[in-house]
């Protein structure tokens, strides 16, 4: 059985591991369906900083906190940890298809129909198979 942690300063040991923030993020990512490639990519980013964020023990910039929540569909306390996790309750896809449609909604308002067409063929096909 390990020894608790020694606070220098504190006098004496932490009894309870504090709650990581970086295991926190990465269920969160997990739950948006996202890898650490594609959560850096939609930061903007590298992958490597993402990396660093779920394993440090300290959250990432203030900065940053607002567009990561943005991204993964949550709010900044269930990053920090100040509220339990709750699944992402955006309406609508996640994961790829989420950002495929966010892609789409740059462009030309003839190619968004087009992509709104083969959407609903797909559907209305695999409605037909079902």
């Amino acid at each position: 059985m390990e020894s608790p942690a020694y606070n220098p300063g504190m006098g004496r040991p932490i009894s309870k591991p504090r709650p990581s923030t970086g295991s926190r993020l990465a269920t969160l990512r997990n739950a948006a369906g996202l890898s650490q490639a594609e959560l850096a990519k939609a930061l903007g980013v590298p992958q490597s900083t993402v990396g660093y964020w779920e394993t440090a023990p300290k959250p990432p910039r203030s900065d940053v906190l607002p567009k990561l929540a943005k991204v993964l569909g949550v709010r900044v306390e269930d990053i920090l940890g100040t509220t339990p996790i709750a699944p992402p309750s955006r309406p609508g896809p996640v994961g790829k298809l989420q950002r495929a449609f966010e892609h789409a909604a740059v462009l030309p308002r003839r190619q968004q129909q087009l992509v709104v067409e083969f959407v609903d063929t797909l559907v209305l096909r695999q409605k037909r198979a079902s």
